[in-house]
This record gives structure tokens, C-alpha cells and sequence, in this order.
């Protein structure tokens, strides 16, 4: 095929490729009642905690709009509510955007154990992990929140630009939802590798130097859930399959076997990664 010819078309088909891994995940756990078992009841929790957070701010969406745009407060009556409402689609979207990453963010730290042993289950169909990394429950979880707080920083800060671009007539409801879902896409799938990759004592940074390699299949996969998770109790059902496929997508990244297992007896390929960001052992 011409280099050209593939460079064209190689992106909108990982990026299906990446979408499809959402859909195994989503067999896989419908295919299991323990996966069901072990995933759903932290993201119960979690959405439990966030259902209760952004109805308390739709309740008050009206004055925090009002404090939003203060400059507003000598305009005329009609124009003082037109830009009021605006903000508070703005602020409803920004609020929704973060949820979504605040909801996976707490409940792999509540489910960390759950969903470690989610990820091993789909490992173990394709010879493990060699010489996986195994801390304590204690380093596990004080990783997972110490990764989730440094995403959610950046992604605050993307929060906030979301939250002035909604301000934009027309842009602001058609094309700012669409690069929030793809900047959001982007930190889930940053996000859910993130027990796949610890088991092979890769951290953050060289997690996302990886997936960046393979950015479009990596974005196939993060817009898929985070379109998912937009749906009404999406989140709940959906994110023990999520997890399901970012260690698919994990494996598919480090160039390692998703589609059959090995034969009994064969070596596991170990892949390569560069050295000095990588979780210490416990």
C-alpha cells in the first residue's frame, strides 16, 4: 500500500480499533458475573458521591452564574439573563467534564483492589505479567491518588479554558463539547492504564510518552468511554469494561499479543520501555 495511502487512513482506523477495545471489554464483563461483582460497587460509590455534588450545584447553578458574571449586573434585564444562562450551560458543562474524571479518578482509588485483580484476570489469558511489580495495598492506592491528583490539576486547567470558550456564541455549544470530549478521552485513557502499566513499573510519565506514540488508537478508546460515561448511569456500568479494555489497550501499546493467548510452555515477550519513571517496588 502507498505510504501516503496508509498514513491517511491509519488514524480514523486505530482510532476504531480503540473504540473496539471498549466493546471486548464490555463482552468480557458481561461475560463474567465476578467482574461484575468486583467492578460495579465502587463506581456505585463514586457516583453516589458526584450525584450528590453536581445536583447541589444545578440547584445553585443560578447564583454561582450570577457571581460568574458579575460585570453583568447594570445590564439591561433581557441581556443580564441571556449571558447568565449561558453561563450556566458553561458552568453545568465544565462541572460535567470534571465529574467524569473525578468519578474515575475516586473509583479506582476506592476499587484499587478490585480492579487490580480485574486487570490480572485479562493478563493471565495472555501469559501474565512477567516479573510484574507487586506494592503493597497501601503504595498501590497512595500511586493511584497521587497520579489522579496530578491529572485532575491538569485537566482543572482545561476545565477552566472549557469553561470560557461555552461563552462563544455557536462554538461554544457545537465545537467546545467536542474537543472537551476528546481532551477528556485523552485523560481516561491516561487514567485506566494506569494499573497495567504500574504492574510493569511503568509511572505516569512514561505511561503517557507510550499511549502518545499511539495517540489515535489511544483516543478510540478515552472518547469511547468518555461518550459512555455521558450517559445516565453509564459511568456505573461501563467502567469495570473500561478497565477491562485499557488493559488491552495497554498490552496493544506495549506490542504485546491481545488476540491469542501463547502456547503453554512459550515465553512471554517483555517489552521495552526507557528507564527513570518507573514504580519502585514495595
Amino acid at each position: 500500500m502507498d505510504t501516503r495511502v496508509d498514513a491517511a487512513i491509519r488514524p480514523p482506523r486505530d482510532f476504531a480499533v480503540g473504540a473496539g477495545l471498549l466493546l471486548r471489554g464490555l463482552r468480557a464483563y458481561a461475560g463474567s458475573g465476578g467482574l461484575v461483582l468486583l467492578g460495579v460497587i465502587p463506581a456505585i460509590l463514586s457516583f453516589l458521591v458526584l450525584l450528590v455534588g453536581f445536583g447541589t450545584l444545578v440547584y445553585f447553578v443560578g447564583d454561582v452564574a450570577a457571581l460568574a458574571t458579575w460585570f453583568a449586573d447594570d445590564w439591561a434585564a433581557s441581556a443580564r439573563s441571556l449571558i447568565r444562562l449561558v453561563a450556566g450551560i458553561a458552568i453545568l458543562g465544565a462541572a460535567g467534564y470534571l465529574s467524569i474524571l473525578i468519578f474515575t479518578a475516586l473509583t479506582l482509588a476506592l476499587g484499587d483492589p478490585f480492579y487490580e485483580k480485574i486487570a490480572e484476570r485479562v493478563e493471565d489469558q495472555f501469559g501474565g505479567v512477567p516479573n510484574a511489580v507487586d506494592l503493597p495495598w497501601y503504595r498501590e492506592i497512595a500511586r493511584s491518588v497521587g497520579e489522579s491528583v496530578r491529572l485532575l490539576a491538569v485537566s482543572a486547567s482545561v476545565g477552566v479554558l472549557l469553561f470560557v470558550a461555552g461563552f462563544l456564541p455557536a462554538v461554544g455549544q457545537t465545537v467546545v463539547p467536542v474537543i472537551g470530549a476528546v481532551i477528556g478521552g485523552w485523560f481516561l485513557a491516561v487514567e485506566l492504564t494506569g494499573v497495567p502499566f504500574a504492574r510493569r513499573g511503568i509511572g505516569l510519565r512514561e505511561r503517557r510518552r507510550l499511549l502518545r506514540g499511539r495517540r489515535w488508537l489511544s483516543l478510540g478508546f478515552g472518547v469511547s468511554v468518555f461518550v459512555c460515561f455521558l450517559i445516565p448511569l453509564g459511568a456505573v456500568v461501563v467502567m469495570p469494561a473500561a478497565v477491562v479494555g485499557a488493559t488491552l489497550l495497554s498490552r496493544r501499546v506495549l506490542g504485546l499479543p491481545i488476540d491469542t493467548a501463547p502456547a503453554p510452555g512459550a515465553a512471554v515477550p517483555v517489552p521495552e520501555v526507557s528507564r527513570g519513571d518507573h514504580v519502585r517496588r514495595g
